[in-house]
């Protein structure tokens, strides 16, 4: 019997490995439907971008740039959760340098297709793209200097596993620093059901109390949430119109909307392992 959590997981697996494919078409009318609306790309300054490929860049469905929060230093080993396109473990790889490494997580398997052949054409050596879940690590303990993610931790069906393996893989001192979509208030159970709200990074989105909650019952120390931007209604209609979501016939898009409005907001979330 498949569980909600396999249920989840296979419904986000799913978009994502449709976001990958689309990144990479060649068709007349290029990439399609790779970057959901406000999500996305246009986060990041030129000079980060340009020398990459521009699949990384199309591929990018972050709300946020971890990159620039984690305050990364040459030396440093990072890991991405969700990696997707690898646009964050490249501009990473980039920072630490030479006597670093960076790597990226991601359970898709068109999306580390995606990644390693950008990583390829951009020439980085010191990054590595791992297949796995962010509810169960592939690394050993206490190895990892920083973890970023961008707009991933609320796609899990298990935000405490997520936590604790990220606790887990941090070294004593290390940090977390993840952009992620949060919740000023809870949504009504209804629109928590609707699966194209899950894929689409909002319906699994955590309160920002409960977000905080988490990370010290794992064990963060100096937990913070920074809100960087709160979508309003015209946000959230130019966002919908980006998603497939299939609703009721008896629940009124306007009423979803509406809910949203205000209610949704893209943040940055750090914590730290303690000495």
């Amino acid at each position: 019997m498949t569980t909600e959590s396999e249920t989840i997981r296979a419904a986000v697996r799913d978009r994502y490995a449709e976001a990958a494919r689309a990144a990479t078409d060649t068709s007349c009318c290029g990439p399609s439907g790779a970057s959901p609306g406000l999500f996305g790309s246009t986060l990041y300054a030129p000079d980060d971008t340009d020398a990459l490929p521009s699949a990384a860049v199309t591929a990018s469905l972050g709300c946020g740039n971890p990159t620039m929060l984690a305050d990364l230093k040459p030396g440093d080993v990072v890991l991405d959760l969700g990696s997707g396109g690898g646009i964050d473990v490249l501009l990473s790889a980039r920072r630490v340098g030479a006597g670093g490494m960076a790597y990226g997580l991601d359970m898709t398997p068109e999306m580390l297709e995606l990644a390693e052949k950008n990583q390829r054409e951009a020439g980085v050596t010191n990054a590595k793209f791992l297949l796995g879940t962010i509810e169960d690590i592939p690394l050993p303990a206490a190895t990892v200097d920083v973890v970023i993610s961008n707009c991933v931790v609320n796609l899990s069906p298990d935000k405490d596993a997520v936590a604790g393996e990220a606790f887990r893989v941090l070294k004593p001192g290390g940090r977390l620093a993840i952009s992620d979509i949060v919740l000023r208030r809870a949504l009504s159970e209804r629109t928590q059901e609707l699966m194209g709200l899950w894929t689409g990074c909002i319906a699994g989105a955590l309160v920002a109390d409960s977000y905080g909650e988490k990370l010290r019952a794992a064990g963060f120390e100096d937990v913070s949430i920074e809100p960087t931007r709160v979508y309003e209604e015209s946000d959230i209609t130019a966002l919908a119109a980006g998603m497939a979501v299939e609703l009721p016939d008896d629940l009124d898009p306007d009423e979803i909307i509406a809910e949203l409005a205000g209610t949704v907001m893209s943040a940055f979330v750090r914590g730290r392992k303690p000495e």
